[in-house]
């Protein structure tokens, strides 16, 4: 008997403030960032909870977008 076992990773979402520490980007940058959706970020009350790794790959890849 095989146990089908799934195993799914958590994001680390971090406010724009610990963000702002741990990569020097500016607080004003990472709110428009998310204000204009270019990364994963969720809304809890007033403040934006942005998915770490996500924007790492952001920063990695840039705009993939045709403006």
């Amino acid at each position: 008997m095989s146990a089908n076992i799934i195993t799914l990773k958590v994001p680390t979402m971090k406010t724009i403030t610990e963000v702002e520490n741990e990569t020097g980007l500016s607080y004003r940058l990472l709110l428009t960032l998310c204000k204009e959706n270019k990364v994963a970020h969720i809304k809890a009350g007033r403040k934006f909870l942005i998915n770490y790794e996500k924007l790492i790959d952001y920063l990695n890849t840039g705009d993939t977008e045709a403006e």
